[in-house]
């Protein structure tokens, strides 16, 4: 019997490396243009089809409606490194009024040779960046710079925190802020964070949510609306650029007055969302203009005089992004935990 060379190949993980709070947060404050451009390139992927981003599977309790998980698996290949991974997501509203956050996460990333997961990372805050920075990027896109002469936040709490910190991170000139929350004192305390830490501009907390609307440029709603509650036309007759974030907020007739970007069509115009809404009033989607990549190579331009409408749905593809960027600065410096005698080899 002649030998041969023995066959080489793929071989798993050397283990599974746990990625904890500290770890995320100390990578993503410590470079959030970076979040930023694994955001973009995660978006221009996704375009070109170098990605597969199932649709969201949400786990719903018969007996707590307001409660529910999601789990959003997703494959990127945005030229770095082939990524597969799933984020698991609970969104427990009740918990804000025991004094801890409505959001838990954790996300799993596999290999793409042997499947075999390779790393666990806290991913609450890696949601919340993957959702900021998908805004940010809608914003400076959609305006043309990191400059605004106002900005309106309607509904001020997590989602909006990270909005601020990227855009205090990436330098945005910033003339003044208006604050609107249905809760005022949680809109005071926004006030007294962005006061203390920037990007350095007067902040007003206003009563109604049309004081965060008037003379905006730029408007983040960020809150947990499930139904429309913005009605008024009048809100848009400034023509702002306005970040959907909680994607429910507006009335399909405001909707249909604007110019219309998302992240993904299929995605975006369902579940009740704003869009959703809107397909279902007058039977069609072209009301939506176009996706974020569209904007960002060029090919979609904000129509002068009409307020644009960014409503990410927010995918799972953007998640991979950002958790395999942070796996890959943290192991580079040796963090996180590496238990190696993890799997059954």
């Amino acid at each position: 019997m002649t030998e041969g060379p023995i066959e080489t190949g793929p071989r798993p993980p050397e283990g599974l490396r746990v990625i904890g709070a500290a770890d995320v947060t100390a990578t993503i404050e410590g470079n959030r243009e970076g979040a930023l451009d694994a955001v973009r390139a995660a978006y221009l992927a996704h375009a070109d089809g170098a990605s597969s981003n199932p649709h969201s599977s949400f786990l719903r309790f018969p007996d707590r409606p307001r409660d529910r998980i999601i789990a959003l698996p997703a494959f990127l290949d945005d030229g770095a490194a082939p990524r597969s991974g799933i984020k698991w997501i609970a969104s427990y509203p009740g918990n804000v009024a025991h004094g801890f956050p409505r959001a838990s996460a954790t996300m799993v990333l596999n290999d793409y040779d042997t499947g075999y997961p390779y790393a666990l990372l806290e991913a609450s805050i890696v949601s919340a960046t993957r959702t900021a920075a998908s805004a940010v990027l809608g914003a400076q896109e959609l305006l043309g710079e990191r400059r605004a002469g106002k900005v309106g936040f309607v509904g001020t709490g997590l989602i909006s925190d990270h909005v601020r910190m990227f855009l205090r991170d990436l330098s945005w000139q910033v003339g003044e802020f208006a604050l609107f929350d249905t809760d005022r004192g949680n809109a005071e305390r926004f006030a007294g964070v962005l006061a203390a830490d920037g990007p350095d501009a007067p902040v007003t907390v206003v009563d109604d949510v049309a004081g965060a609307f008037a003379g905006a440029d730029l408007v983040v709603v960020a809150t947990v609306a499930g139904t429309p509650h913005l009605t008024d036309p009048a809100l848009l007759a400034d023509a702002p650029v306005v970040l959907h974030i909680s994607l429910r907020d507006f009335a399909p007739e405001l909707v249909l007055t604007a110019t219309n970007v998302t992240d993904d069509v299929d995605h975006a115009v369902r579940e009740r969302t704003s869009l959703h809404l809107a397909e279902q009033q007058v039977g069609h989607r072209e009301f939506v203009h176009g996706t974020i990549a569209d904007v960002v190579r060029g090919d979609l331009a904000r129509e002068p005089g009409k307020p644009a409408l960014f409503s990410p749905f927010g995918m799972g593809v953007l998640d991979v992004a950002i958790g395999g960027w942070v796996y890959d600065e943290v192991a580079a410096r040796g963090g996180g935990q590496l238990i190696g005698d993890f799997f059954a080899l």
